[in-house]
C-alpha cells in the first residue's frame, strides 16, 4: 500500500510526463533534428505536468485525489484533441480556431469519428491507472495537508523548470516566441501546454486591443488615405487589364546582388541582369526597400497584398489571421480571376493556412502537392527548380484570368548549394555564408529563367503581370566585415546598412517597354501599383502605399525600427544622410519625413490591432467567404498529366 501523502501526486506527475513524450515521438511530427532538440522535447512536460497538477496539492484527503484524477483527464483530454486535430490539419489547436465559427475547426465536420482509432484509449492509461489506485484504495487518502513550504516548493521548480527550458529553447531557435513562425517549433521546444498558455496570453491582448476599438475609428485614417492617394500615370494606368497576376517571391535576394561580378567577371545574376536592363517588357525599381518585422517573408507577403504595414513586434500572419481585410486576392476574386498560392513548405508555416482564407485565396498548394524527397529539399522546404517544375502543371490548369503567388525558398540563410545543383563558385571573402549566398542566388537566377521560359512556351509570359520581389535582407549586420570586402570598402557604415536594405522589384507587363527606373519605393507601395496597371480605382480603399508609376507616389519608406529612407535623404538611428554623398547633414531636414513615416506606421497599427476594417467597406468590395474555402479539399492534378490536362483527383484531407 502506498501510504505517503507525496506518493500520489509524484506517480501522476511521472507518468503525465513519460506518456505526454511518448505522444510527442509517436503522433506528431515535430521535426527533432539533433540531441537538444531531443532533450528539449523529452523534458518540456515538467513544468506544465507540475503547474497543473500541483492545483490539487493545494487540498488534502480525497479532494486531493480527485482533482488530480479530474485535472490529470482534462490535460489527457486536451492532448488527445490536439493528436485528433493533427491528424487532419498536421497542426495545434489554437483559441482562434476554437472560438472561430469558420476556422479551420469548422473544416473537421463530420469526419471527427472517421480520426479516431480503437487504440486511442491508450491516451489515458495513466488516468485510469491513478484511477484504479484510487477506486481499489490501493493508495488511501491522506488527512495530512501538504504543508506551505512543499507545496511552493513544487510550483518554484515549475517555473525553474520552465526558465531553463525556454533559455535552451532561445538558444537553439533565437527570437522564438517573439516570431513565432510556426506553432510545430513551439510545441518542439516548449511543449503543448505551454504553447496552448501562450496562445491564450497573445490571444487575450489581441481581443483586448479589438474590443476597445469602434466604428469612428476608421474616419480620420480614411480621410488621411485619401488626402495621400496618388493619382495613376496615364502612360500605365489600366495597360494590364484582364491580365493574369503572378507574384513571386525571391527568398532573401538584395539589390546589391543585381548585375554584380565575380573577381573573374562571372555575373551573378545573369538573367535577372538582362531583365533590369529591360529584356521581356520589365521594369526593375534599383532603389526598392523590403519593410519587414520579426514575420520577414510573411510580413513581405503581407504589404505586397493589403499595402498595410507589419506589426512591430511580432509576425502579424501569426498574431492577426482572423482579422478582416480587403487584400488583392479577394479585389480580384469578385472581378472573375481565380486565386492560388504556390508554397513548398508544410501550409501551418507562418500561419498561412488561416492567413491565405482572410485574405482570399481560394487555393493553396502546399508542400502536400509536391515531391518534397530529400533530392528536392533544402532549409525551408523545396529547392526552385523542381519547386517550378512541379508548379507549372497547376498554374496552367488554374482558370484564366487568375492571380497567383510562388514563394521561392533556397536562397535562405545559410544559402549552401548541394553540390549536384550547382557549379558555381562560392566567393572567397572570409566568411562561409556570405561566400554560399553567391551560389544561392546564381541557383534562383537560372530557377527564374526556367520560369520564364515555361511561362513563355504556355503562352502566359504576353498574358500575365508577373512581379517578383525580393522579400527581406539575406545577410545581416553581422556579416558587415565580409560585405565590406564584396563591396569594395573600408567597412560597412550606418548609412551602408540602411541602402543594403534594398531588395529588387521586377515589373513584367506586356507591351511595355521596360528598363531600369531610379524611384524610390517600398513593399507596401506594391498592391496600389498594381490595382493601377489592372485599370482598379483604390481610392476608396485603406493603403498606406502609392503607386510606383504616378507621378504623385510619395517617396517615403518607413521602417519599423524607426528608421526612414527617402529619395533625398536616409535617417537611420536618428541621424540624417545625404543619399548622394552618404554624409551627415543637419537633423532638422529629417523631422517632416519622420513626422510624415510615424504617422503612416501609427495609422497602420490602429487598423490592424483594431480590427479596423470590419468597420469599413469600399463601395463594391465583397469580403471573401472564409467558410467555403477549403484547402483539404482542393483539386490536384495527377503527376503523370500534361499542364492543363482535364484529369484530377480530389485532394485526400489528411
Amino acid at each position: 500500500m502506498m501510504a505517503t501523502k507525496y506518493t500520489l501526486f509524484f506517480l501522476t506527475v511521472l507518468l503525465f510526463w513519460l506518456k505526454t513524450y511518448l505522444v510527442y515521438i509517436t503522433q506528431f511530427s515535430l521535426g527533432v533534428n539533433d540531441k537538444m532538440q531531443q532533450f528539449l522535447l523529452f523534458i518540456n512536460p515538467i513544468s506544465s505536468s507540475l503547474l497543473f497538477l500541483g492545483i490539487a496539492i493545494i487540498f488534502k484527503g480525497r479532494l486531493q485525489q480527485w482533482l488530480l484524477i479530474i485535472i490529470n483527464f482534462i490535460l489527457s483530454f486536451w492532448l488527445y484533441a490536439n493528436v485528433v486535430y493533427y491528424r487532419f490539419f498536421s497542426d495545434f489547436i489554437t483559441l482562434s480556431t476554437m472560438t472561430q465559427s469558420t476556422g479551420n475547426a469548422g473544416d473537421l465536420g463530420g469526419s471527427v469519428v472517421s480520426l479516431m482509432y480503437a487504440y486511442d484509449f491508450l491516451f489515458f492509461t495513466d488516468t485510469l491507472i491513478i484511477l484504479l489506485l484510487v477506486l481499489f484504495k490501493i493508495v488511501r487518502p491522506s488527512a495530512e495537508r501538504w504543508n506551505i513550504r512543499s507545496i511552493f516548493t513544487v510550483f518554484v521548480s515549475a517555473i525553474m523548470v520552465f526558465i531553463v527550458n525556454l533559455s535552451l529553447a532561445e538558444t537553439d531557435r533565437p527570437e522564438l516566441l517573439s516570431r513565432t513562425f510556426d506553432r510545430n517549433y513551439i510545441v518542439k521546444y516548449l511543449g503543448a501546454y505551454n504553447f496552448a498558455i501562450y496562445d491564450a496570453i497573445q490571444s487575450a491582448r489581441s481581443n483586448a486591443q479589438r474590443a476597445m476599438a469602434d466604428s469612428s475609428d476608421i474616419n480620420e485614417i480614411q480621410n488621411f488615405t485619401k488626402s495621400n492617394y496618388a493619382e495613376p500615370n496615364p502612360s500605365y494606368y489600366a495597360k494590364g487589364k484582364g491580365m493574369n497576376v503572378i507574384y513571386v517571391s525571391l527568398e532573401s535576394l538584395q539589390s546589391f546582388i543585381i548585375n554584380y561580378k565575380m573577381p573573374d567577371g562571372t555575373e551573378v545574376t545573369p538573367f535577372l541582369n538582362k531583365l533590369a536592363a529591360g529584356a521581356d517588357d520589365t521594369t526593375y525599381f534599383k532603389n526598392f526597400f523590403h519593410q519587414t518585422g520579426s514575420g520577414k517573408t510573411s510580413d513581405a507577403e503581407f504589404m505586397m497584398e493589403n499595402s498595410l504595414f507589419p506589426l512591430s513586434q511580432g509576425p502579424v500572419f501569426q498574431m492577426k489571421g482572423f482579422n478582416t481585410y480587403q487584400a488583392a486576392p479577394a479585389m480580384m476574386n469578385q472581378r472573375g480571376y481565380e486565386t492560388a498560392a504556390f508554397h513548398g513548405n508544410v501550409k501551418s508555416f507562418w500561419n498561412r493556412d488561416q492567413m491565405y482564407k482572410a485574405l482570399g485565396y481560394e487555393r493553396f498548394f502546399d508542400s502536400k502537392y509536391y515531391d518534397m524527397s530529400q533530392k528536392n529539399t533544402k532549409n525551408y522546404g523545396m529547392k526552385d527548380k523542381p519547386f517550378i517544375k512541379e508548379t507549372m502543371p497547376y498554374l496552367t490548369s488554374l482558370k484564366q484570368p487568375f492571380y497567383s503567388k510562388l514563394i521561392l525558398l533556397s536562397n535562405h540563410f545559410p544559402f549552401g548549394m548541394d553540390k549536384e545543383d550547382t557549379t558555381f563558385k562560392p566567393g572567397d571573402f572570409g566568411d562561409s555564408v556570405v561566400n554560399n549566398y553567391f551560389q544561392s542566388a546564381n541557383y534562383m537566377d537560372q530557377a527564374i529563367e526556367q520560369l520564364f521560359t515555361d511561362l513563355k512556351k504556355e503562352g502566359l509570359l504576353d498574358k500575365s503581370i508577373i512581379i517578383m520581389y525580393g522579400d527581406h535582407y539575406g545577410l545581416s549586420e553581422n556579416h558587415n566585415d565580409a560585405m565590406a570586402k564584396v563591396l569594395g570598402k573600408d567597412q560597412i557604415t550606418p548609412f551602408d546598412n540602411a541602402q543594403l536594405q534594398r531588395v529588387p522589384l521586377f515589373i513584367h507587363i506586356p507591351k511595355i517597354s521596360g528598363g531600369t527606373v531610379s524611384t524610390y519605393g517600398g513593399e507596401v507601395d506594391v498592391r496600389p501599383t498594381l490595382m493601377s496597371l489592372l485599370g482598379i480605382d483604390t481610392k476608396d480603399y485603406i493603403q498606406f502605399g502609392t503607386d510606383l508609376f504616378s507621378k504623385e507616389h510619395r517617396q517615403i519608406i518607413p521602417f519599423r525600427n524607426g528608421d526612414v529612407i527617402t529619395n533625398k535623404y536616409s535617417i537611420v538611428g536618428g541621424v540624417v544622410y545625404d543619399n548622394g554623398t552618404g554624409k551627415k547633414v543637419d537633423s532638422s531636414l529629417g523631422k517632416p519625413y519622420e513626422t510624415q513615416a510615424k504617422k503612416l506606421l501609427d495609422y497602420s497599427d490602429k487598423v490592424i490591432f483594431g480590427d479596423l476594417l470590419r468597420f469599413y467597406k469600399p463601395k463594391g468590395f465583397v469580403p471573401p467567404d472564409i467558410s467555403k474555402i477549403n484547402y483539404n479539399t482542393d483539386q490536384k492534378i495527377q503527376p503523370d498529366s500534361n499542364y492543363g490536362a482535364s484529369t484530377s483527383t480530389e485532394k485526400e484531407g489528411k
